[in-house]
Parts: C-alpha cells; structure tokens; sequence
C-alpha cells in the first residue's frame, strides 16, 4: 500500500475507501476530507464520546466506572477560565479547537485590540485547525474590552477569547 493519500475519482471505488481507513488507523486519524474537482469524500472513524467502563459491582451486577476526565496536552497549561463578569460584558468563543491568531499575518497589525469598536460581522481572529484558517466574527456588537489569549496559544473548543461590553 502506497503511503500517498489517494485523489477522488468519479466512480466510487470500495478499495480506495479500505486504503484510507488503513491509512487513517496507522496515523491516528478520526477525520479525513478529500477534494477533487467535482467531488469530495469525508470519511470518520470512532465516537467522540469516551467509552463507558463496567466494573464488577459487589452484587455482581456491572457498574459504569466513571470515564476518566480527559487531560490537557503535556507542557500547556490547562485553558484560563474567564472571571465572572460581574458586568454586562459578552464572550466571543472559539467555535473550533486550533490556534489563535490575533491578526492575518505576523506582519499585520490586530484584528482587533481593546477599545475597538466591533459589529457582529466584524472579523475579530483567525483559529487555525488543520491547516484551516477560520476567521471568527465577533457575532455581537459593542467594544473589545479583554483579549483573553495570547497569539500563537492553542484554543478549545466554546474557550472564551474576548471580553465585549455590549454597545
């Protein structure tokens, strides 16, 4: 088996879908998306959800253990909480996990820094995934009053990156 991603083709080829599974379980992959010039395939393999383990109870009934808490990559610190906002700010989240880019290129200046004024179709960052640049609008209007990562950090998913006071 060759260690090339195969291209789509017109025709459906049960093969190719075999190969990339192969492939996918020897890297570690969940999700892969091909594109060609008419088509594009996705394909996922696993749950999501983190499996449910049953130990023997002591009335010989089986018992879900509780799932183990899912821990943060070695050598980054766990993801800030944001302090209750004892005002009326709003939260911009990351929609995604990925990267957290405060402007389009490291040469640029910010999308945006406190006291900017943003709309909801403002473009306040961009978080990279996958080699997938997302630009995050600020989905609600008012000015930035926090950024609440540094560029380059890594993000989670629904993280809060900016404070906002509504306006």
């Amino acid at each position: 088996m060759s260690e090339e991603t195969p291209q789509p083709s017109g025709s459906f080829d049960l093969e190719r879908v075999r190969e990339l599974m192969e492939l996918m379980e020897k890297h570690g992959l969940t999700e892969v998306t091909l594109r060609g010039s008419d088509e594009k395939w996705s394909l996922r393999r696993g749950s999501l959800e983190p499996p449910v383990i049953y130990q023997q109870g002591p009335a010989g009934m089986p018992a879900p253990a509780a799932p183990a808490p899912l821990a943060p990559p070695a050598g980054s610190p766990p993801p800030a909480e944001a302090p209750a906002a004892a005002d009326d700010s709003l939260q911009i989240r990351s929609p995604t996990v990925g990267t957290f880019y405060i402007s389009p290129t490291p040469e640029d200046p910010p999308f945006v820094t406190v006291g900017s004024t943003v709309k909801a179709d403002t473009i306040v960052c961009i978080v990279e995934a996958m080699k997938v640049f997302n630009q995050i609008p600020a989905e609600v209007s008012g000015t930035v009053v926090e950024v609440l990562v540094a560029n380059g950090d890594p993000v989670e998913f629904n993280q809060p990156l900016f404070r906002v006071k509504p306006g």
